[in-house]
């Protein structure tokens, strides 16, 4: 039986955009992070982009909108909520 050999494969190259892979988390620190740099109160924005989902909370610097937007903001709120009753 001969040996596989696999160069007759297509390698696939993902081309997401920076960022695509972070988990919530790193989401959350980035945009946090973006908003500190250019002088807002990153809670209460990041609070009023998921308490509406109006982007326009969100600076577009270091590209945190288009970060903060792949977040599932049920998901995100109910972390949230289950963190702060439950004390993790």
């Amino acid at each position: 039986m001969p040996i596989s050999d696999n160069r007759d494969k297509t390698k696939i190259i993902s081309m997401q955009e920076p960022g695509a892979e972070a988990g919530p988390r790193e989401i959350l620190q980035r945009v946090y992070l973006a908003l500190e740099e250019k002088g807002y109160n990153p809670v209460a924005q990041i609070a009023g982009y998921l308490l509406c989902g109006d982007p326009v909370y969100i600076t577009t610097h270091q590209d945190a909108r288009t970060l903060i937007r792949q977040l599932n903001l049920q998901e995100v709120m109910e972390e949230l909520v289950r963190y702060y009753i439950e004390g993790r």
